[in-house]
């Protein structure tokens, strides 16, 4: 039992050592020109040892990016009450984009449509059902929205570099307040259904 928990261990190492020398390639080049060779050699693994934990560079962004959003995961519970009167000041991307470790994946633009599709899958079991509630739109018009809340946060966050300065503030109250008063509009003239 001590072998396979040695096992487990030493196997989840090999998985973070990959994953480490990904993010220390995307720091240097953009992802396009990222190979296997290379994250072997920066991880000091074989290609066999790759392969034995992932299929591909794109099952490694995959896993890199659901690691990313988990981390959010658990900031957002600490932040739930602030975010409760506002909302749109931390959206998720800026969430992930807190750690410097994600920054440069986040600001590749070969990557910026993947990951924000990745974003988006994420967040629409909860994010969806929250504009339903407090609108009372339909199902469909609730997703454009969110779509567009999406997109939009993901790329003025690109904007700032994802840096929380004086003028990312300034740009996440206004958004904040747009968010705000658009919720109140559909709320009010559906007969209630928005809150803050």
């Amino acid at each position: 039992m001590s072998r396979h928990k040695k096992m487990d261990r030493r196997t989840r190492y090999t998985i973070e050592m990959i994953k480490e020398a990904f993010l220390t390639l995307v720091n240097q080049e953009p992802f396009v020109k990222i190979t296997i060779s290379e994250i072997c050699r920066t991880a000091d693994i074989t290609r066999s040892t790759f392969y034995l934990h992932f299929s591909s560079i794109t099952d490694l962004l995959n896993e890199v990016i659901d690691d990313a959003l988990h981390l959010s995961c658990s900031s957002k519970v600490i932040e739930r009450e602030y975010l409760k009167e506002n909302e749109s000041l931390l959206p998720v991307c800026q969430r992930v984009g807190d750690s410097p470790k994600y920054r440069h994946l986040l600001m590749d633009p070969d990557l910026s449509e993947y990951i924000v599709g990745r974003i988006k899958a994420h967040e629409h079991q909860y994010v969806v059902p929250e504009i339903i509630r407090k609108t009372n739109l339909p199902k469909d018009v609730a997703e454009s929205l969110f779509t567009y809340m999406i997109y939009g946060s993901f790329a003025v966050n690109r904007l700032h570099h994802f840096s929380k300065d004086a003028n990312w503030q300034r740009d996440m109250e206004i958004l904040n307040h747009f968010t705000d008063a658009g919720y109140n509009s559909f709320g009010i003239g559906n007969g209630g259904g928005a809150s803050n």
